[in-house]
C-alpha cells in the first residue's frame, strides 16, 4: 500500500486558493451577483487561469494565451486587494459591478479562442543530402595465372669415405646440380617482362629484377635468365 506523503506546496496551494476563491466570491456577491452565481466566478477565474497556462505550454506561439493569462490573473489578484479593507463591499463602485456583470462574457471569449486557436502545424524537416556514390574503377585486367613447378631440392654433396691405408685415396666425383625445368608459359611472360624492362631502361633484365617480378625462387630465376640469352 502506498504510502500518504504530506507535501507542503500542495498545502500552501490549496490553502492559497480557497482564500482567493472566496475573495471572488466576497466581491461578486458584494457587486450584485447572489446565491450560486456569486459561486460560478471563482470557478470561472481560475479555470481561465488554467486553460491559459495549458495553452502556453503546448504552442510555440503563445502570445494570445499570456493575454488571457494576464486578464485572469488579474481578476483574482483584483479580487483579493479590493477585499483587503480598501473597498467598501457595501457600497461597490458602479464600474465594478460593470465589469463583474461583464465577466462571463469575457470569460467565454477567452476559454472559446485559447481552445478553438489553431495550432501551429508540425515543420517539416529538410530531406538528408543524398550523397553520391564514388564511381566504380574498372577492374584491372586480371594477370594470367601462371603455375611454377617447384624445382627438386638439389642432392647434398657426401663427404668422402676415408679408404683404408693400404688402398690409395679415391678422386672424388663431382656432383652438378640438376637443371632446374622452366615451364614455357612462365618464360613467354619473363620474355615479355624481359622487352619491357630493355625498351624502358635501356639495359638487360637481371636476375634479381626478374625475381622479384615474377616472384619465383632465385635458382628458377636464374634459369629463366640464362635462357633469355
Amino acid at each position: 500500500m502506498p504510502r500518504i506523503r504530506i507535501d507542503a506546496v500542495l498545502i500552501q496551494a490549496v490553502i492559497a486558493g480557497a482564500l482567493s476563491f472566496a475573495h471572488l466570491h466576497d466581491l461578486a456577491e458584494a457587486a450584485g451577483q447572489d446565491g450560486w452565481k456569486a459561486w460560478a466566478y471563482p470557478v470561472s477565474v481560475d479555470l481561465l487561469l488554467v486553460a491559459a497556462w495549458r495553452r502556453m505550454r503546448t504552442t510555440a506561439d503563445n502570445r494570445a494565451a499570456w493575454a488571457w493569462f494576464i486578464i485572469a490573473l488579474a481578476a483574482s489578484l483584483g479580487a483579493n486587494v479590493a477585499t483587503a479593507g480598501l473597498l467598501d463591499l457595501g457600497d461597490v463602485p458602479a464600474w465594478l459591478r460593470i465589469l463583474v456583470a461583464g465577466w462571463p462574457a469575457l470569460a467565454f471569449l477567452g476559454g472559446t479562442l485559447l481552445v478553438h486557436s489553431p495550432t501551429a502545424a508540425p515543420t517539416e524537416t529538410d530531406p538528408a543530402p543524398v550523397v553520391a556514390a564514388p564511381p566504380v574503377s574498372p577492374a584491372a585486367e586480371p594477370v594470367p595465372a601462371v603455375t611454377v613447378e617447384r624445382a627438386p631440392d638439389p642432392t647434398p654433396e657426401l663427404p668422402p669415405v676415408p679408404a683404408p691405408e693400404t688402398d690409395p685415396a679415391p678422386v672424388p666425383v663431382p656432383v652438378t646440380a640438376p637443371t632446374v625445368p622452366v615451364p614455357p608459359a612462365l618464360l613467354d611472360h619473363a620474355r615479355k617482362l624481359a622487352d619491357t624492362h630493355r625498351a624502358t631502361t635501356g639495359h638487360r633484365i637481371d636476375p634479381a629484377t626478374l625475381r622479384a617480378r615474377l616472384g619465383v625462387p632465385a635458382p628458377l630465376a636464374d634459369a629463366i635468365t640464362a635462357q633469355l640469352d
